[in-house]
Parts: C-alpha cells; structure tokens; sequence
C-alpha cells in the first residue's frame, strides 16, 4: 500500500467512522439526513395515490438514494481498519440490508418494501450525539433479559402445553360448527383469548365453551403477570448491581445511579463521564486508536 493511499484511508477512516472532529461528526449528520429522506420516500411510494402521481420522481429518488448508500457502504469496506469486523459487525449488516433489497426487487418486485429496513440506521444518532447513557440502560435491560432466560424459556413451555390443551378442549366441546375446524385453529383461538388480544373472529357457543374461555382469560392475565414479574426481578436486581458497581474514585464508595455523573456523597466527578467520549461501537474505537 502506498503512503497516498494509506493517507487517504486514514482521512476517509476519520470522517466515516470518528465522531469527534467537525467533518465526522458532519458526515453523520447529513447521513442521518438521507436515511430521514429516504424512509419518508419510501412511505410516500406506497401510498397508490401519490404513487400514480410522481411514481417516476420517487422511483428515480430511491435509485439515487440507493447508489448513494452503496458507495458508502464500500467506502466504509474500504476505509475500515479491520475490514471483516465492519463487515460482520451489527451497523455493517444493518448497512448492506438498506441497500440489498432494492437490488433484490430487480427480481422479486415485492422485496422493494423491505428497504424499510433502512430506518435501522437512525440508530447512528446514538454515535453522533453522544447519547452513551440511554446505550447503557439498554444493556442493562439485555443483561436483565439474559439473566432470565432460562425462566422465561419454562414459562413459555408451559404457556404452549396449555395451549395445546385449551385448544384440544375447544375443539372436542365446541367442534366445526363454531369454527373450531381443527385442533390447530382452536390453539389460534387459544392464543389469542390467553393474551387477552380477542379479535372476536372465533367465539365459543355453547355454555361448556364459554366458561373454558372463561378460564383460558383468566389464565391469560396470570401468566402475563407472572413474565412482567420475572422481568422486574431481574431488572431489579441487575439495577442494584450495576450501583454496586459504580464506584467513585475519590471516596470509593458505591451505590450511584446509572446516570449519575457526580458522586452524590462527595460531589466529584464519576468515571462515567469518561466513558460518555469513549466509543459506542467497533467503528469508533478503530478510528479513535488510529487518530491516537
């Protein structure tokens, strides 16, 4: 690689990537401009009326937006320092699917709409505006949902084998003439009573019926209450954890907030507005390593 070409990598690494000199941060923002643009376009093309219209304007705009997002896909493949953790990475997957489906409608029409998926890309917003504590409490959140896998995954055992035996029980007692025309159907109808949704398009009949939707409704109001609680207990605890965690280092003592920016026993400032300038992703700390 030539010291040229290695210059330009860099400078390119620095706008794409880095947020903390005024061309990154610029290059951002009129990126989160065209996603808006884009997005808002796309809605107004499935609109048949404005469609029928100024189709061939909008249809010309998606292409260009298109083209636009490609070269920058392959500029950011280009400038990466570790190209194959861009590539692999969440944004760099996120990146290839806003640009991937309309090539794919070429073949499939229908695929055009999933270029929806492009809004994805707001998420930048987070990088751009610094806005590291609201990523913080979504990892809490993640962490608490970890935590509680396993007991979610036996709550959901148990809510599919009652189910299956709400529906096997609709329909022996209710049977096709109420339409409950199969054991799968009436699971359907099972699933829709128990999350207390009803769209009312399968009802029960008879007074044996009625009263088994009765149960199932009551069923249904238990067994959200006891995932919300699971949820709670473990966010709970993950919350009082991470307060442990966070430690002051002028008077070592814990027991701050997620958000909390001073220590609230001594007054001096905590390590989490060091990590508000650290990196929110891959993509930044690449190029906050290269510009050190």
């Amino acid at each position: 690689m030539t010291d040229d070409e290695h210059s330009l990598r860099i400078r390119l690494r620095e706008i794409i990537f880095g947020t903390d000199t005024p061309a990154g941060r610029g290059f951002d923002i009129v990126l989160l401009v065209f996603i808006v643009a884009s997005v808002a376009n796309l809605m107004l093309i499935s609109v048949a009326a404005i469609e029928a219209r100024v189709g061939t304007l909008l249809h010309a705009l998606e292409w260009g937006f298109t083209v636009a997002f490609s070269i920058e896909y392959l500029v950011r493949i280009y400038a990466a320092r570790r190209r194959w953790a861009y590539i692999r990475s969440f944004y760099g997957i996120v990146d290839l699917l806003s640009v991937l489906p309309l090539y794919l409608a070429l073949m499939l029409p229908s695929a055009h709409y999933l270029v929806a998926i492009r809004a994805l890309r707001v998420m930048r917003i987070f990088r751009v505006l610094k806005l590291v504590r609201y990523a913080n409490d979504a990892n809490v959140l993640t962490r608490s949902l970890r935590h509680a896998q396993r007991k979610i995954q036996i709550f959901l055992g148990v809510l599919a084998l009652i189910t299956v035996v709400l529906g096997a029980l609709m329909y022996v007692v209710e049977g096709p003439v109420h339409g409950f025309t199969s054991i799968p159907r009436s699971m359907y109808w099972a699933v829709v009573t128990i999350t207390t949704v009803g769209y009312g398009d399968i009802a029960p009949g008879t007074p044996l019926g009625q009263a088994l939707a009765g149960i199932a409704i009551m069923l249904g109001y238990a067994l959200l209450a006891v995932t919300g609680g699971i949820i709670t207990a473990e966010l709970t605890n993950e919350i009082a954890s991470e307060r442990q965690r966070r430690q002051c280092p002028h008077c070592e003592r814990s027991g701050h907030e997620i958000d909390a920016h001073y220590c609230k026993f001594c007054g001096g400032a905590l390590d989490a507005d060091e990590a508000e300038d650290a990196p929110a992703d891959e993509e930044q700390a690449e190029a906050r390593d290269k510009l050190d």
